[in-house]
């Protein structure tokens, strides 16, 4: 809301009015609607902003699009991969609207450079990946429903796919400490990539971590040197036969928020423009972290 609001004119619905007017004063809006179906009604409304819980977003996602309004819906896109299917459907059948899913960590500096240090051929032919973030975090209210791959995990999901620009060949989990029926809450991943490459995930949402999550590591390993990055993206060091640098990318959009937020007005102002964070990508990340779940009997996301 705080970067949108200084891009285009914004309008709030909410369960209550009293909180829809409650973010309208705080980010001067525009107005506010008592309910749903007003916004999809409105002809001033041109795009609609989901944040409701993972469970609400595949009906008000097609419901928008249904009404002529295009979509940033907060991540993940959905929870299942029927869901998936049907968005896709009614997203083919409206060309000239566009779903951008809120998936803030493809627009990061930090992940920006490291793609460019890849592609400059600085370390070499990519060959693994390891990515991990541990800390303790406790799931309440709806959280509590959904695993934290789902919900958290999504997020570094997202991340390992911009590096390989591939869907995995083969996807397997583990879920320590997690029965059949229960809601996991740390998992590890291994995605085998086209030509031999890996990538491991290590998220928890229940290891303690003094720092509370920061200043753990990540690594991306090439035939000619590595790349390690402090896994929030706060600082890059590159380690290559031909150099050796450190790099702080950039704190003034550290989480890639205000860069998410001009994508997803640019493609408004531009019809022929479409959105980094597409259908595409969100439904290749989502069907990684079904495929891990299905790894383990009675495991739901």
């Amino acid at each position: 809301a705080a970067n949108l609001s200084r891009l285009a004119q914004v309008f709030f619905c909410s369960r209550s009015r009293s909180s829809a007017e409650k973010f309208q004063q705080e980010f001067q809006g525009a107005g506010v609607f008592d309910d749903f179906d007003q916004v999809l009604s409105a002809d001033q409304i041109e795009a609609l902003v989901i944040a409701s819980p993972p469970q609400f977003h595949q009906e008000q996602i097609v419901a928008a699009l249904r009404a002529g309004k295009s979509v940033l819906v907060e991540k993940p896109m959905c929870v299942t991969r029927e869901e998936i299917d049907a968005i896709g459907t009614v997203l083919q059948a409206h060309p000239d609207l566009f779903l951008m899913v809120a998936e803030n960590y493809y627009y990061k500096p930090s992940l920006a450079l490291t793609k460019q240090l890849i592609s400059q051929g600085w370390i070499g032919r990519l060959e693994s990946v390891a990515v991990r973030k541990c800390f303790q975090q406790e799931a309440a209210g709806w959280k509590s429903q959904y695993g934290a791959l789902l919900e958290g995990g999504v997020h570094f999901v997202a991340l390992i796919s911009d590096i390989f620009e591939a869907a995995p060949q083969h996807v397997e989990a583990a879920f320590p400490g997690c029965e059949p029926g229960q809601t996991e809450r740390h998992s590890l991943t291994r995605l085998q990539y086209q030509g031999g490459a890996v990538a491991e995930l290590e998220y928890a949402w229940n290891v303690p971590s003094r720092t509370k999550g920061t200043f753990q590591h990540s690594h991306i390993r090439g035939a000619e040197g590595r790349i390690a990055f402090e896994s929030n993206g706060i600082y890059v060091w590159l380690h290559s036969t031909r150099k050796k640098r450190l790099y702080f990318p950039g704190f003034k959009d550290l989480m890639g928020y205000r860069s998410m937020s001009r994508d997803f007005i640019d493609c408004l102002n531009h019809k022929s423009r479409k959105p980094y964070a597409d259908f595409c990508k969100a439904r290749r990340d989502l069907h990684i972290i079904f495929a891990a779940y299905e790894t383990q009997e009675g495991l739901t996301p």
